[in-house]
């Protein structure tokens, strides 16, 4: 097969590898679509935390089972699947609390084990979640970053009625935009990007009446700090998008946050749980995506791909093997 391969970080190479073959509790899928996004861009252009090389990436996954090991129940041959990307214990204290995305053992598709930048991808029966007859694969293509969209509003107690300031209006901004509106929630993005600004009803700074409950989705510190102050009294902010080392230490005022009984919470990735329910939030079109994708190219265009994400000159950009 075909397959993109992370040798060293700051460049990929298109291989040729044999297919794999599953073992006893998978699967192999033939890849329909695969998405794109700046955790691929990150891994590829300076590395990340769970990254072992060498590597095919691609953790935004759907296709279709083509061969099937053994002791596997449930699924079958011909059966169209979302993979959800991690591998759990099931055992350790972050599982039992319903936490897997934090799985003490955790081994994420595209970072620990090869990923869906291939023609084929072996995949755990434990990981599969099928692909309703309604959704294309396109659109189911998304559950993965709605997946982890919905961890992020679900730790900041998302309700109906709660004013929602989301920084950025990129694929992530705008999934949490569509999300909150879904859960009754009031979102307002700040997006200094005039055009993804105009296509989200944005804002460029924030407003002064506040926030209940404030999301950044942006790597940016400046970001942080506005959130900071955009917080009403008893809101939440949540730390959706990670920072550079050089500028991941914000100096906070605590007397803020004791005064105003502020709530600090992370979002890192999603669980199962997330997947089944992002499916269920595309089927019924709670959460609409299609218009959402800018780009189709195909998977070994991966170069003007990566361009486009890093330029932000598109929004969702879906890569076919």
């Amino acid at each position: 097969m075909r397959c993109i391969v992370v040798e060293k970080i700051g460049s990929f190479a298109v291989a040729e590898r044999d297919i794999p073959s599953p073992g006893r509790g998978e699967v192999l899928v033939k890849v329909g679509v695969a998405g794109l996004c700046r955790t691929d861009l990150k891994i590829i252009r300076v590395g990340h935390r769970d990254l072992v090389l060498p590597r095919i990436p691609g953790e935004e996954v759907v296709g279709t089972i083509c061969e099937v090991g053994g002791d596997v129940r449930g699924f079958g041959c011909g059966q169209r699947v979302y993979v959800y990307p991690g591998v759990w214990c099931g055992e350790c204290r972050s599982c039992l609390q319903q936490a897997e995305n934090l799985c003490e053992h955790m081994q994420i598709m595209g970072f620990h084990r090869d990923g869906g930048f291939a023609e084929y991808v072996l995949a755990p029966v434990q990981s599969l979640i099928a692909v309703p007859d309604s959704l294309s694969d396109d659109e189911a293509v998304f559950a993965e970053p709605l997946s982890c969209c919905l961890n992020g509003l679900e730790v900041a107690g998302i309700e109906a009625g709660k004013t929602v300031g989301i920084w950025g209006a990129g694929p992530a901004g705008t999934l949490l935009h569509r999300l909150a509106l879904a859960h009754g929630a009031e979102p307002t993005n700040i997006e200094p990007d005039e055009r993804r600004r105009e296509l989200i009803g944005g804002v460029a700074a924030p407003p002064p009446n506040g926030f209940d409950i404030c999301v950044v989705a942006v790597g940016s510190d400046g970001a942080y700090r506005e959130a900071l102050v955009a917080l009403n009294p008893r809101g939440t902010i949540v730390s959706f998008s990670g920072l550079p080392p050089s500028s991941s230490a914000l100096p906070v005022d605590f007397n803020a946050f004791h005064y105003h009984e502020t709530r600090l919470v992370g979002a890192y990735g999603c669980c199962y749980r997330h997947g089944e329910a992002a499916l269920d939030l595309l089927a019924k079109r709670e959460v609409v995506v299609e218009d959402m994708i800018s780009h189709r190219l195909p998977l070994w265009e991966l170069e003007e791909a990566l361009s486009v994400v890093e330029t932000r000159r598109g929004m969702k950009v879906l890569l076919y093997p």
